[in-house]
């Protein structure tokens, strides 16, 4: 056999399955190494499985996550799961919380840090019963709302204190149900998921007044990947390779609606979430305008912009519900997620 006529022959096979492994790797050319041990990492969302995490659960099914080097377990969460304490006690080591709830964490003694800023637009909205004679803001002093408890609270709280109102908060949990009932005059809900419930369960837009709350300057970012300082000093690495992978996931979603559903729609089912998915794909489409940034916006896709931090620390401040935060660079882990 002529071994110098075979060396082209060679070159090009080497070629080609150096190009295959690319074409197998959309989001990263080079792959983990299959028999590379995992560090297993746990991750708590805010609620229970829906369109609002679904950049995660692509992140996780499409093996974003698992090419990074990283086994993720997601822990759901809800009005009896608090993402602030996963972290402090160890059980997680990476949450998604409000810049207002992380805020919130950090003056009661839990030293979070933003990895990533997902959601850079507020989807949080009052909505009121307009035969109530609920047409303005001023309307809701003295009225019954129902309000979430935890991280979801503080950006309503300085919406209410901002405009005067003082109402009769009663708690609010998993869904907008006491409400439908009449037992309340008002409640809280985001855009991307109770407001359009309201609709499935048979309201009409015009009983009803709504109140989006950017409208009224209390546009704070909402969703963002938090973890304990600690974390990050100790292991810079693992907070890279985790905000990477779930932006990736969120990335992917954006170009692949269809496909980020059917896997939301496996969690739900697994869940047993009452929901359908049509108010699943609702929440999708709402949600990725806030996430990946169109033309005219001024936001970086996963980066917590310096002036809403400064805006958000400042109206809280104003409203009682702080007394002091840490500078934008120390909040954002030093700019660790920006790292290369």
């Amino acid at each position: 056999m002529n071994i110098g006529k075979m060396r082209p022959v060679i070159f090009w096979i080497i070629c080609l399955m150096l190009l295959g492994s690319c074409l197998l790797h959309p989001f990263g050319i080079w792959a983990v190494n299959a028999n590379a041990p995992l560090t297993p990492v746990n991750m708590i969302v805010q609620w229970v499985p829906q369109s609002q995490f679904a950049g995660y659960y692509v992140a996780l099914e499409k093996g974003f996550y698992r090419r990074e080097g990283l086994d993720v377990h997601m822990i759901r969460g809800g009005p009896d799961q608090d993402p602030g304490q996963y972290l402090a006690s160890g059980q997680a080591e990476f949450a998604t919380a409000f810049l207002t709830g992380a805020l919130s964490y950090r003056e009661n003694g839990i030293p979070v840090v933003n990895l990533a800023q997902v959601v850079n637009r507020s989807n949080q909205v009052v909505i009121a019963w307009k035969d109530k004679k609920i047409d303005a803001v001023k309307d809701l002093n003295g009225r019954r709302i129902s309000v979430w408890e935890g991280g979801f609270r503080p950006g309503f709280l300085a919406f209410f204190q901002a405009n005067q109102v003082n109402p009769v908060i009663i708690p609010q949990y998993y869904s907008v149900s006491l409400f439908l009932l009449r037992g309340v005059d008002a409640c809280v809900s985001m855009y991307y998921n109770e407001y359009h419930m309201l609709y499935q369960s048979g309201i009409n837009a015009e009983e009803l007044s709504t109140f989006l709350l950017r409208d009224y300057g209390f546009g704070f970012p909402e969703d963002g990947i938090y973890c304990l300082e600690k974390t990050y000093q100790n292991n810079p690495k693992l907070c890279q390779a985790f905000v990477k992978a779930s932006l990736d996931g969120w990335s992917y979603a954006g170009a692949h609606p269809e496909e980020a559903l059917d896997i939301v729609m496996k969690y739900v089912r697994e869940a047993n979430v009452p929901t359908n998915r049509e108010h699943m794909k609702w929440m999708l489409n709402s949600i990725l305008p806030t996430i990946i940034p169109g033309p005219e916006d001024k936001w970086q896709m996963g980066k917590l912009d310096p002036a809403d931090y400064q805006k958000t620390v400042q109206l809280m401040q104003e409203q009682g519900q702080i007394k002091s935060a840490p500078s934008y660079e120390v909040f954002r882990g030093e700019g660790i997620a920006d790292a290369p």
